[in-house]
């Protein structure tokens, strides 16, 4: 039974699994010869200060391969496979593997097919991978292994089992929305959609020091409680780098609030502070009383500068275009961003152009929705 013949029972063939050089040439050599290829990667944002991608899962017309990146294989080969524009990529909800992809091994990827983003042109109300999966071949899928931690080694089979699933039916799921998309008319909006996605930018996840702000409560607080909260968060992530956790699993942020707030000073005091169990306690009471003495004779941190107001003509142009937009969307049945992305509306209401060729001087719209939409969106501004 191959993924382009879906086995309704459930019953999965068995998977490959590569971890070593020998094996790895085997599934290159694979990968190389396949017109496109059903990808998804899995990483340990739940278990590590910085994540990376733990494993990739890799389906083609005839065969499942789990390759692990984390055993040291090069996968140069299958960095060149997915810039090449002549092999199609099919992912589900591509933008997190892609950011994966490109910040952990430099890879650009041409020629994506995201069965997210095309149950969404088509107006589906449920537009997860298990849902899907249900929907088209009656396939069951546990949530048991949502939250593992996929860098440890070794995954268990049935860890594997569950990660095999995540591409084994994307290629002839890919087909049944493909046809769907042709039938109505929407095959060149797609693609205009799968090219943009596949342009994604890095996020920047370097610590901000100033980040305690975003902490619900932290404008409330005084200036001195404020000094406090912010070296008990710069010594939460110190903490956090220097145990390869994430800063939440060191402590929860309403917790560094609690402590900010009340300002202990001794032991007993952190009894009543939420979060601080008996075990917080032992690990860094002390640490947490030393800091936040320390941080009370700091200077106030300064507020961050609120950001400046648009003017009023270029908000008046955006809340025209904002509602055409959400009207176009309930009158096709789609969500507000798959007619025009609210980038691009903010882009179109900053610049007011006067003509078309302006509007199109902007590229902020593809070929397709400036057809589709720029004599509309021009009206509006």
């Amino acid at each position: 039974m191959t993924p382009d013949n879906p086995d309704r029972s459930g019953a999965l063939p068995p998977f490959q699994y590569v971890d070593t050089p020998a094996g790895w040439a085997d599934c290159s050599r694979a990968l190389q010869e396949a017109p496109r290829l059903a990808i998804d990667l899995e990483a340990n944002s739940m278990f590590a200060y910085q994540e990376r991608a733990c494993l990739m899962q890799i389906s083609t017309a005839d065969a499942d391969y789990i390759v692990d990146p984390v055993s040291g294989i090069q996968l140069d080969a299958l960095g060149k496979i997915i810039a090449d524009p002549a092999v199609e990529k099919v992912f589900h909800a591509a933008e997190y593997d892609l950011i994966l992809m490109r910040r952990d091994f430099g890879w650009h990827l041409n020629n994506l097919f995201d069965t997210m983003w095309a149950v969404r042109i088509l107006g589906y109300s449920q537009m997860g991978l298990a849902n899907l999966l249900e929907k088209f071949y009656g396939v069951s899928t546990s949530k048991r292994f949502q939250k593992a931690n996929w860098c440890k080694r070794p995954l268990s089979t049935a860890e594997l089992a569950y990660a095999q699933k995540d591409t084994h039916y994307l290629l002839p799921l890919r087909d049944q929305l493909a046809a769907q998309l042709e039938a109505g008319g929407h095959t060149d909006e797609a693609h205009e959609i799968f090219r943009e996605q596949a342009q994604v930018r890095l996020p920047d996840t370097a610590f901000d020091p100033d980040g305690f702000w975003h902490i619900n409560g932290a404008f409330d607080l005084s200036s001195e409680q404020q000094a406090v909260l912010r070296g008990l968060y710069l010594f939460r992530d110190r903490e956090a780098e220097r145990r390869d956790v994430p800063p939440f699993k060191v402590v929860g942020e309403r917790t560094l609030l609690e402590l900010a707030t009340r300002l202990p000073a001794r032991m007993s005091e952190l009894d009543d502070v939420h979060g601080m169990s008996a075990g917080q306690q032992r690990r860094y009471g002390h640490r947490f009383l030393q800091v936040i003495g320390e941080s009370r004779r700091l200077p106030a941190p300064q507020p961050p500068k609120r950001t400046k107001r648009p003017p009023d003509d270029v908000l008046n142009r955006y809340d025209r275009l904002h509602h055409w937009r959400k009207a176009r969307a309930k009158a096709r049945g789609v969500e507000s961003d798959v007619i025009v992305s609210r980038d691009a509306l903010w882009a179109v209401a900053q610049a007011a152009p006067r003509s078309l060729d302006e509007l199109k001087a902007l590229e902020v719209l593809g070929p397709w929705r400036f057809a589709t939409y720029g004599a509309e969106m021009l009206r509006l501004v």
